[in-house]
């Protein structure tokens, strides 16, 4: 598609939290926190001309490699109007760091920097991206977390908690797991009491390995529960940190 009239390089949208991204304590899930983040980084993608279909003529698409969420407020509940905002910080060959914000009120609630990768869809591996971007304003200087994604230590002393295989609701568009479902597989491990409470300040996540239909995984995770990898084979696809 090309680039559309109404694009800007600072991207906002609002959104209405409907029910079904609602858990029992009426609150949004942290998966679906998830999800509206990196919706509205797609869809500012979409605008700028690099969305999936766009890519897909070199077949490419974007992949995440790291995410940091930071929750600096309450979560929003049922039918509040949520405003989400984001930007490119750099993006240069195969790789991008894109922020994104969300604001309840004009308060901003949560910040998140994300690490995405360029995918050859076809080659299943990372390269350079085909698509001019130029048009795109970078922000060097404008971060929304107080700290930065990191490469998580997955060499942590770990117990294994519960095996499962990749269905096909697991997958996406790429034809591969789709991020979030690696949250939501963690998360499900724990006590739902910690998850209705919402007392997580932050959730960092390090994907190292795609996932595919059929594969049998593992699900591991330390003693305080704040620490979880997912592995294949006995390689490490996934790492998730969670501070209290």
């Amino acid at each position: 598609m090309p680039i559309s009239p109404n694009f800007t390089s600072v991207y906002s949208h609002e959104s209405e939290i409907n029910f079904t991204q609602c858990g029992p304590n009426g609150k949004l899930k942290y998966v679906d926190l998830c999800n509206l983040l990196q919706l509205t980084a797609a869809e500012h993608s979409i605008l700028g001309g690099l969305s999936f279909f766009d890519m897909q003529q070199h077949h490419q698409a974007w992949v995440l490699s790291r995410i940091r969420i930071e929750i600096i407020g309450d979560l929003p509940q049922w039918q509040d109007k949520v405003v989400v905002k984001t930007w490119i910080e750099n993006l240069e060959g195969n790789k991008s760091i894109r922020n994104i914000e969300m604001y309840l009120n004009d308060v901003k609630i949560v910040g998140a920097t994300t690490f995405w990768a360029v995918f050859n869809t076809q080659l299943r591996k990372s390269e350079p991206l085909a698509l001019p971007h130029e048009h795109f304003e970078k922000y060097p200087e404008h971060h929304a977390t107080s700290k930065s994604f990191s490469r998580i230590n997955v060499l942590q002393e770990t117990e294994k908690i519960t095996e499962r295989t990749v269905v096909l609701s697991d997958l996406d568009i790429v034809n591969h797991v789709n991020n979030t479902k690696y949250l939501e597989w963690c998360l499900d491990t724990l006590n739902p009491k910690t998850i209705l409470k919402q007392g997580f300040k932050s959730l960092e996540m390090n994907f190292l390995r795609e996932l595919n239909f059929g594969d049998a995984v593992a699900i591991h995770c330390n003693e305080s529960n704040e620490f979880f990898i997912i592995t294949k084979d006995d390689k490490v696809c996934f790492a998730l940190v969670l501070e209290k």
